[in-house]
This record gives structure tokens, C-alpha cells and sequence, in this order.
């Protein structure tokens, strides 16, 4: 993938519904669609007004574990359900990168975004997230020091 299709945008706070995991990377498959079903069947409760696209929010590995939050933009804060909880995606500038085709390219195409952030001599404050799309696509962010 070129380097050039990476881009520095300007991203809005986004609250989110989440369930939080941290996950060896061999399960992050699984962890997701357990995620995903949790939150269909708590979503409908919750008094988060119009929900937006699925995202995944992540921090850097630690000790072979993936922090994540994977969940839903929603439009209105709530208060917790069970092991979904409210957070968000954060304001800032960020690396932004989209993605087209198989979510198997998400490995490859985390990797076009930080060596373009050391190509560009940017340091990445250690946020990062997904908005996924109707499709296999998604949009890649890296929030910037």
C-alpha cells in the first residue's frame, strides 16, 4: 500500500458503547464477534439515542494482550449495562488511513500507518481505532502526540 493514502486530519470526540477485552492476538476474531453479540442484545436498552458505525478502539500490546474496546458510536451518554460501558473516540489530530477489502488486511495496513508516522517523523500518542463500514472496509486512526 502507498504511503501516500495516509493522511493528517483533525477527528471530533465520538462517544462510544463498548465492551472492553484485553486479548492475545490469536483471539481477537473470536473476542470481537462475542463483543459484537454482547452489545446487539444490550444496545437496544440503552438510552444512547441514534447509533452510528462499529469501531474498535486499541491501545499498544502488552505482555502478548491487545487492550481493546470494541463497540459502537452512539449519539448521548448512557449509564453502564452489564459489561458495556461508555467511552469514547478522542478529538485530535491523527493519522487517518482507509482501508478497502478484507478485514485480513487490517495487520498490513496498521503497518502502512506507523511507518508512515516514523516516515513523517510523527509520534503517535498510543490511541488508535476502526470505524468500519458497511462492507469490509474501514477507517484507520492513529491520535497523535
Amino acid at each position: 500500500m502507498p504511503s501516500s493514502t495516509c493522511t493528517i486530519v483533525t477527528v471530533e470526540r465520538q462517544l462510544t458503547a463498548v465492551v472492553r477485552e484485553s486479548v492475545p492476538f490469536a483471539k481477537i476474531p473470536d473476542a470481537q464477534r462475542s463483543a459484537r453479540a454482547r452489545l446487539a442484545a444490550v444496545l437496544p436498552t440503552l438510552d444512547a439515542g441514534p447509533l452510528g458505525r462499529t469501531c474498535t478502539r486499541w491501545t499498544p500490546p502488552a505482555g502478548g494482550m491487545l487492550p481493546m474496546e470494541m463497540g459502537t458510536i452512539v449519539a448521548r451518554a448512557f449509564q453502564a449495562v452489564g459489561d458495556v460501558v461508555p467511552s469514547d473516540l478522542p478529538a485530535g489530530r491523527a493519522v487517518h488511513f482507509s482501508m478497502k477489502g478484507s478485514f485480513d488486511g487490517l495487520p498490513g495496513a496498521w503497518e502502512t500507518v506507523f511507518a508512515w508516522c516514523t516516515a513523517e517523523k510523527l509520534v503517535p500518542a498510543g490511541i488508535n481505532w476502526e470505524i468500519y463500514g458497511a462492507t469490509a472496509d474501514a477507517e484507520l486512526y492513529a491520535l497523535l502526540a
